[in-house]
């Protein structure tokens, strides 16, 4: 009897979870493998699924469990005509999820592929197909409110940079809609004339009055090296694109030597030559530079607070529980000190 109530109330959220990915039945478009055990399924998008970055979404794969389902930050942006998801493996689950489609690899390692790089993926042109996934959500989370800030300050810990992608990525995207110099009245005549096909003048002031973000500090910070290739097409896209400096990137990488030791002053300097010839950053693979150790979190929010007198910062934080009292405490710290306001979110994984 005293079973019978949490069964019942268990089956019926299994029920109703399964009504509703039952048309959420989604086509893998693209599968990526990268350092650090991380997997990536980019799939199509279901018609009518709208969402806000931040957000996440429940993953089932019959393959692995027919009843399993686990929650995954979207990375992908919602103006992306397609779904993506970045799952590190760390569970029985997400071991067995990678190993089904490393399957679907190997099967297809005998038809004739491009050359292999860090980053192993294939796309549906490659292959006959990939296992069914069902998506259930999306599903609310702090990070979705960043949109209320005209400051924000995102920090991610290692596989935590997953719902800031998103952000970054709808940031960029809402850039190339409102910035002014992308259009012309000339512009607008057109898209008058070819049917209103184009973003409109009108379109544009209502896309800046709904969309607060003008100014984003990320910081992402992870062990590995590796980790650096899960994004590197948003940080790259993000250098080229923002000619303004609206969004600020800081990647740091925890293993390199601490900041001060000689070998780190070796890298440093190579790190300096190589960028300042190249444009590119020798530790990430990226067009953003490198820091190595970990941030001085005073200093980031002592930074701000003097950038941005009598503001209200959006900080929000994904990760470990480990950093979650210090970001907040120094956030309470500025706010009754400085008159720059730090409202303080985390999700931690």
């Amino acid at each position: 009897m005293y079973l019978a109530i949490p069964l019942i109330l268990y089956a019926s959220e299994r029920l109703i979870r399964a009504l509703r990915s039952s048309v959420r039945a989604v086509k893998i478009l693209k599968v990526a493998v990268y350092p650090g055990n991380v997997l990536t399924l980019q799939m199509s998008k279901p018609q009518g699924f709208k969402y806000r970055s931040g957000q996440y979404i429940f993953v089932n794969c019959a393959a692995v469990s027919p009843f399993q389902w686990h929650p995954f930050s979207i990375t992908s942006a919602p103006q992306d005509d397609y779904i993506s998801v970045h799952i590190r493996t760390l569970g029985d689950w997400t071991r067995q999820l990678k190993a089904v489609f490393s399957e679907v690899y190997f099967a297809a390692a005998v038809c004739a592929m491009p050359k292999k790089d860090s980053r192993t993926y294939l796309t549906n042109n490659w292959i006959c197909s990939f296992p069914k996934v069902l998506l259930d959500g999306p599903y609310g989370a702090p990070a979705q409110e960043y949109k209320k800030y005209e400051v924000v300050l995102l920090v991610g810990l290692g596989i935590g940079a997953t719902p800031f992608i998103s952000i970054v990525k709808d940031i960029v995207n809402n850039m190339k809609q409102w910035d002014p110099e992308e259009s012309t009245d000339g512009d607008d005549d057109r898209d008058a004339s070819e049917g209103g096909g184009g973003h409109s003048s009108s379109h544009r002031r209502t896309l800046t009055s709904s969309f607060k973000t003008r100014r984003a500090y990320f910081y992402w910070v992870t062990r590995e090296q590796g980790s650096f290739e899960w994004f590197r097409g948003v940080m790259n896209e993000v250098a080229e694109t923002d000619k303004k400096g609206v969004i600020e990137l800081h990647n740091f990488c925890t293993s390199v030597y601490e900041e001060g030791d000689a070998r780190s002053a070796l890298i440093v300097m190579l790190q300096s030559l190589n960028h300042a010839k190249n444009g590119v950053d020798i530790v990430s693979g990226t067009r953003v530079k490198s820091h190595f150790a970990r941030p001085n979190w005073r200093n980031v929010y002592k930074r701000i607070a003097l950038n941005h007198r009598d503001q209200r910062i959006g900080v929000f934080y994904c990760g470990a529980p480990t950093l979650t009292k210090e970001l907040r405490q120094l956030a309470t710290d500025f706010s009754r000190k400085t008159s720059t306001k730090f409202d303080f979110h985390k999700e931690n994984f």
